[in-house]
């Protein structure tokens, strides 16, 4: 009997949809001045996290989106912010949850490792230009800051085109996904430019020619509109910005935008051939 992946465990065998709960702004950082009290932020993100187990969401992702200008190493109070919030969830959520601090990928580890979470989406490998300066992550200590935690059984999404973030050297998508998936990342990610816009179908394509089986999900743009070539191509996607009201990143989650897209997605997978 073949070993089931970390993916497996946590999703089975369908294409996950992972749909954003994006945090408000961590204390300290420039989104938070005048930020409104605790306790109604508490039950924006309480809202946002029904809408979408209520629509049908296979797993929810939290993210410090709102900590513009984002950094490659986030203090100590932002992963404080994020486990507390996550803490403040753990009795409603019934769905695979995981945790991404951009883009320092061992404080998200350590948030997720502190918090029952089943997963990681952060930079892991890889140099890149960025608009956050360098972005060099150590993928050695990203394993073993994993092993050390004792947290073997989360899965490890690693981006292989980010946002904001052009490859060093020219390394193409397919040397990247090759290596990661060499590494033992349990996923690869394909980003557009920035949030909210779609990916590139060509750098997935081009990710599953040498992730040897590993899955290559699509993590930005992704929408109504274009889930059924997505998922033609995608072992995932990670979605956030246009299931929020008006499409629009920074906006509550819409439950009637949930809905409509996971109505399609359940079609599309009950159609698979």
């Amino acid at each position: 009997m073949t070993t089931p992946t970390r993916l497996q465990t946590i999703f089975g065998d369908i294409k996950p949809v992972i749909g954003m709960v994006h945090l408000p702004a961590s204390p300290g950082q420039p989104q938070s001045f005048n930020q409104a009290p605790l306790e109604k932020l508490v039950k924006d993100v309480e809202k946002d996290v029904r809408a979408l187990i209520a629509g049908g969401i296979d797993g929810l992702l939290f993210c410090n989106e709102s900590d513009l200008p984002y950094t490659t190493k986030v203090s100590q109070e932002v992963g404080s912010w994020a486990a507390f919030f996550i803490g403040e969830m753990r009795s409603i959520m019934d769905k695979p949850y995981g945790v991404n601090l951009l883009w320092d990928p061992i404080a998200s580890i350590a948030v997720a490792a502190s918090t029952g979470a089943s997963f990681v989406r952060e930079v892991m490998c890889g140099s890149f230009a960025s608009e956050m300066g360098i972005l060099q992550p150590d993928p050695a200590l990203v394993a073993q800051t994993r092993t050390r935690l004792r947290a073997e059984h989360i899965a490890l999404l690693t981006n292989i085109v980010p946002e904001f973030a052009t490859a060093l050297e020219g390394r193409t998508v397919a040397q990247r996904a090759q290596a990661a998936s060499y590494f033992g990342f349990d996923a690869l990610l394909v980003s557009g430019p920035v949030a909210g816009e779609e990916f590139s179908v060509k750098d997935v394509q081009e990710a599953k020619t040498t992730s040897k089986g590993v899955p290559v999900f699509a993590n930005t743009g992704v929408r109504l509109e274009n889930i059924e070539k997505t998922l033609q191509v995608a072992d995932g996607v990670i979605i956030g910005s246009s299931l929020k009201v008006d499409g629009k990143t920074f906006n509550p989650v819409d439950p009637s935008r949930v809905k409509q897209f996971i109505e399609k997605v359940e079609v599309l997978r009950k159609n698979k051939p």
